[in-house]
């Protein structure tokens, strides 16, 4: 058997390497290198704990004003509008707590074992060294402002996610930077961080390649068919052949769905960071400011804050407000640090209308398989994601139900 696996971010190169281990021939193929896209530029946490989606009650309410709020974290190109409107009315109907239940329900099952997850997949390879256990720390400035969020701590603790809370005071004892910044912290328990996601995925890709996989640089235009069977990638390179193909595309997944006859409520969804490079203090604890929705997590040499929602298509240019309010915040976060400059990023994430990921084989071809959708999370969940549809290719039971992700509920 032969398969080839489309895209190398954290899920493709998860799936890649779990099929070299069990003997198959796998030809891995991406547009630009592994962990080129979101994999690379992430927040770095394995966050267990992230089972609560951007579509909260009371987002619709919210939003226009946050649009019209140069302080808040979502954008949106107004230009876009049009396109993206029939997306956005599917998308903000997910906005009640039933949905957010059904969904932390599901997220769990495929996150909160992301820490084991990401270390079984990098066991005796040179990755094991960027995986570190750590509390995921949610930092509030106000007790008000953590009393309105109880809620969804409540949902994280119904699914058997730990938490602690602990005051400002005594989380400062731990992380001295954070000294008379906040009120109250929440401290997640059986968490983690990736100390460098990118040269992570990358290492990860060299220990597939080392085990006999091919990897291949190349863009797919199109798809060969032959009845219901795939038969090969149309990509830059020529025709790539072969017996299975699992599509982990990431945001580039729509196009590709749509030949597959699902017909899934997708957008790209613009994400930023910003990394302090040898910053003069580093803290010791990846951080989510809540008031700004940002993470501040630090790295290997530099201090990566990232946390921006921008909705402005794959063509999107870079929005410079977004970096600048990146900028703003770690300044007024710690107004007495200095570093060597300043390094910026713009990317996009793969967002469904009702937040979940799509994980499982295509009925319609049955040697079409695909994994994408994540959101927010795709580091977290990436690990699992890969070892589930390596499992689904080669026709072995999965650890968890997926039919929440099935998707097939999009055909």
């Amino acid at each position: 058997m032969h398969v080839i696996v489309c895209g190398a971010g954290i899920n493709g190169v998860s799936c890649a390497l779990w099929l070299a281990r069990k003997g198959v021939q796998v030809t891995l193929v991406d547009r630009a290198g592994p962990a080129s896209g979101t994999s690379y530029g992430n927040a770095g946490i394995l966050a267990a704990g992230s089972v609560i989606p951007v579509t909260v009650p009371g987002l619709l309410k919210k939003a226009p004003g946050m649009l019209m709020d140069s302080t808040s974290p979502l954008f949106m190109r107004w230009r876009y509008l049009p396109r993206l409107a029939p997306f956005l009315r599917k998308y903000m109907a997910h906005a009640n707590i039933e949905h957010v239940r059904r969904y932390a329900r599901a997220m769990t099952s495929l996150l909160s074992d992301s820490v084991a997850q990401h270390q079984a997949l990098a066991k005796g390879t040179a990755a094991e060294p960027f995986i570190s256990f750590e509390d995921y720390c949610f930092a509030y400035q106000t007790r008000a402002a953590f009393d309105a969020d109880h809620w969804a701590w409540s949902i994280r603790q119904e699914n058997g996610l730990p938490h602690e809370v602990v005051s400002g005071t005594e989380f400062a004892t731990q992380d001295p930077l954070y000294t008379d910044i906040f009120d109250t912290v929440v401290q997640n328990k059986n968490h983690g961080r990736i100390s460098d996601p990118g040269e992570y995925i990358k290492t990860l890709c060299d220990e597939f390649q080392s085990l006999g996989g091919e990897f291949k640089i190349a863009t797919i235009t199109g798809l060969r068919m032959q009845g219901t069977k795939l038969t090969a990638l149309q990509t830059s390179d020529g025709d790539i052949s072969g017996d299975k193909f699992a599509f982990t595309l990431g945001p580039w997944a729509g196009d590709i769905s749509r030949k597959l006859g699902l017909n899934v409520p997708f957008e790209s969804e613009g994400g930023y960071h910003i990394e302090l490079i040898n910053p003069s203090d580093m803290p010791n604890n990846p951080v989510m400011v809540a008031s700004g929705k940002f993470v501040v997590t630090p790295m290997r040499g530099r201090l990566r804050l990232a946390g921006i929602v921008d909705f402005s298509g794959l063509d999107g240019p870079d929005n410079q407000s977004a970096l600048d309010l990146l900028e703003r915040n770690i300044t007024e976060l710690f107004p007495s640090l200095t570093y060597d400059r300043i390094d910026r990023w713009h990317g996009f994430r793969p967002t469904t209308a009702n937040s979940l990921p799509l994980i499982g084989q295509i009925k319609k071809h049955p040697n079409a398989f695909v994994g994408f959708g994540h959101q927010h999370v795709g580091l977290t969940g990436g690990a699992k994601t890969g070892r589930i549809l390596s499992a689904i290719v080669t026709q072995q039971p999965t650890e968890i139900d997926t039919s929440p992700f099935d998707p097939n509920a999009y055909a």
